[in-house]
This record gives structure tokens, C-alpha cells and sequence, in this order.
């Protein structure tokens, strides 16, 4: 065999190679599968309105409402929680907090004796009822700075209502807690409304 026919051969087979490289390539680029941005399937969910969509929202309690409904032996278990920071006895010693005797209606950061926080002494006024529930709710919302930062709070009204019910028996002469406020007396009924006969006809 001389070198044209060996020239002859390789050229077949490099042209082989390359026909089926070329097809190979045209293959791919038609049947390639589309692949997703984000793998998984694109599962379409019909969104139904909740019932509670068109219901409106229930109206707040008032605070006097729920205080006044308030258990001061629930109150007195709650406490115990605090019972590592503060005493609640009269003339008891101040803990890391104060001591509670009379602390309802007690001007703020007034107890003798106790260092308070700067952010303590800057605050003014009474304990009041709602001032407690404010404060108990979530104490480094009111006073950013107090010692009580780590406490996170009493989230539940009728909770908070309980221990300051029990906070409220603790003194000499006890504060009275509120009443709840009178539901408003329904209209009477009118001719107009159709909640009446209407007046007899005088005679002429």
C-alpha cells in the first residue's frame, strides 16, 4: 500500500469523525430538554378567601373591663414568678426590684432606699392601674433602660388584670379596682322604626 491510498483512507475516516460530530452537535441543539430557573414543579393552587375575610374585626375590650373581672388568687400565683427580684410583703427588704407592698398608686422610682435606674427616675407620675398594665405588657417598651429589660412580659390581658388586682390588695387601705364600664341603654323604639303602634287619632 503506498502513501496516496494510506492518505485516502485516513481522510474517510477524519471525514467520519467529523460528519458524526456535526450530527451530534445538530442533535443536541434541536432535542436539548428546557431546564427551569428554579427546580421542582410549577404547582398552580387556587386561592379561596378565608372565612374570617369578611368578618370584622371584634372590638377591643377596654382594660377597666377586663380588671374588673379580675381574680387576685390567679394574681397572687402569677407573682410568684417575680418572687426572685422582689418581696411583696410590708416593710419587706428590695431585692434586685423593689419591694411591691403599696406600689398601686405609689409614685414612680419614690421608694426609700432603692437605687433605681436613671431610666427609672426619669419617669413621672403614680403607678396607676393602666401605668402597671402598660408597664407589665412588655417593661422595655415603656421604660427603655429599666433593670426589668429581660422580662418579657405579661402578653395576656386578663393576666396583667390579675396580678394587679392582687398588687392592688397589697396595702394598708387596699385601692379599689374599677368597674366595668355600663353597656349604653338600646333606643327606644320609635313609630318610625315599626317598634310601636302609632299614636290613636284624636277625635274631631
Amino acid at each position: 500500500m503506498d502513501s496516496f491510498e494510506l492518505n485516502k483512507i485516513l481522510g474517510a475516516v477524519l471525514g467520519t469523525c467529523l460528519i458524526l460530530l456535526s450530527v451530534n452537535i445538530a442533535a443536541g441543539s434541536l432535542f436539548a430538554p428546557h431546564k427551569p430557573e428554579k427546580p421542582g414543579y410549577n404547582i398552580e393552587v387556587q386561592e379561596h378567601p378565608t372565612e374570617q375575610a369578611g368578618k370584622p374585626a371584634e372590638p377591643e375590650v377596654p382594660f377597666e373591663t377586663v380588671l374588673a373581672s379580675a381574680d387576685p388568687k390567679r394574681g397572687e400565683t402569677t407573682a410568684k414568678r417575680c418572687a426572685a427580684c422582689h418581696t411583696f410583703v410590708k416593710g419587706g427588704p428590695n431585692l434586685i426590684g423593689p419591694n411591691l407592698y403599696g406600689v398601686v398608686n405609689r409614685d414612680k422610682a419614690s421608694l426609700p432606699g432603692f437605687n433605681y435606674t436613671a431610666a427609672m427616675k426619669s419617669q413621672t407620675g403614680k403607678w396607676t392601674f393602666d401605668q402597671l398594665n402598660i408597664y407589665l405588657k412588655k417593661p422595655a417598651a415603656m421604660v427603655p433602660g429599666t433593670a426589668m429589660a429581660a422580662f418579657p412580659g405579661l402578653p395576656r390581658d386578663s393576666e396583667r388584670a390579675d396580678v394587679i388586682a392582687y398588687l392592688a390588695t397589697l396595702a394598708d387601705n387596699p385601692v379599689p379596682l374599677p368597674k366595668a364600664a355600663a353597656a349604653p341603654a338600646a333606643p327606644a323604639p320609635t313609630a318610625q322604626s315599626g317598634g310601636g303602634a302609632p299614636p290613636p287619632a284624636k277625635p274631631q
